[in-house]
């Protein structure tokens, strides 16, 4: 078993990256091939449908998506969908994301945007066969406080969230 936690913001104060980190710490005692790959520190090229797939941080990318039974997808909600970084990966590694059981962390200002992760969500699922994991965990500013998590209902969901991936990763690979 193996879990992908992708860090896809590129803020440097970003809440999506404190649910990654959250969701990692909880993984760690539970999961032996826990992998992050945060895109802030990748530098990945946009994707030209040309030569950007065998860039060396694409192939380092695909390569840990293709490697991963379980991804967990933390991402900012801009203009009511992720951000362009983790659509520009996700394109970058699509075939990569066959038949991967995938969950959500969405940090976004307001409560407004809870639905806005399922056209990637259906994306995924259409057009890689992707196991979507309909418990999602969204966090508008207030679950923050100074550049940490301050909402314990948040970090509980949190926590559910990598537990159901891990276990329906594992029902799947049986």
């Amino acid at each position: 078993m193996s879990l992908l936690v992708i860090s896809s913001s590129l803020n440097p104060n970003s809440r999506s990256r404190i649910m990654a980190k959250e969701a990692c710490e909880f993984a760690k005692p539970l999961e032996h091939q826990l992998e992050i790959l945060d895109l802030k520190h990748l530098g990945l090229p946009p994707c030209d449908g040309g030569p950007s797939y065998s860039h060396e941080n694409t192939v380092r990318a695909a390569t840990m998506v293709s490697r991963a039974d379980a991804i967990l997808l933390s991402t900012p909600i801009y203009n009511y969908s992720l951000n362009a970084a983790a659509k520009n990966l996700i394109e970058l590694t699509g075939q990569h994301w066959k038949n991967k059981v995938v969950g959500f962390l969405c940090a976004a200002g307001g409560d407004s945007s809870y639905m806005s992760i399922m056209g990637i969500a259906g994306s995924l699922m259409l057009d890689f066969r992707c196991i979507i994991i309909p418990r999602f965990v969204y966090a508008s500013g207030a679950a923050f406080a100074d550049g940490a998590l301050v909402d314990e209902e948040l970090r509980s969901r949190i926590h559910e969230l990598v537990q159901e991936t891990l276990r329906i990763s594992r029902a799947l690979k049986n």
